[in-house]
């Protein structure tokens, strides 16, 4: 049962730190590069994107790392004490990561995507104004949300070594 406990672990922490990275990649490289375009650029770029980023790939960490997590919090609560607790709060703050990407970040993409194609779009800047902003925010805070899991999780998997 310790190996199983620790395998799923070990796999939470892996997928979870897939999920903190993407967000970082857009916090720190994708966004800011996309800020220094015009209108067109950054609502076309980003509908292609959203509806480009929904493949098993992505699904599979995103849903994954939650899936994972409860289960290692499942597995580790008869072990109790700093492992279980360090698990419970990798768990929660991806949870967090959760809550925020379907209540703002979704719903940001929607209401991008339903503007519909750019050539159609009357006001680019209105739209983008919309979006970037408020998107730009949420990113961030699930950014920290999800790195601080990954963080939590790791320091979960050093214990459960020692």
């Amino acid at each position: 049962m310790t190996s199983l406990r620790t395998l799923v672990l070990a796999a939470a922490t892996l997928l979870t730190g897939l999920m903190g990275g993407l967000f970082f990649a857009y916090a720190c490289s994708v966004m800011p590069g996309l800020a220094a375009t015009d209108d067109r650029t950054l609502v076309g770029t980003m509908r292609w994107i959203n509806r480009r980023i929904l493949n098993g790939w992505f699904l599979t960490a995103f849903l994954g790392a939650a899936l994972l997590g409860g289960l290692a919090v499942v597995l580790h609560l008869d072990v109790g004490g700093p492992v279980l607790a360090w698990t419970v709060a990798g768990l929660v703050l991806y949870l967090a990561t959760l809550v925020i990407t379907m209540a703002w970040s979704v719903p940001l993409n929607n209401r991008l995507d339903a503007a519909g194609p750019v050539d159609g779009i009357a006001d680019l800047a209105a739209v983008r104004a919309g979006f970037e902003r408020p998107w730009v925010r949420w990113n961030l805070a699930r950014t920290v949300t999800s790195v601080a899991s990954f963080a939590c999780l790791v320091v979960a998997l050093a214990v459960d070594a020692a």
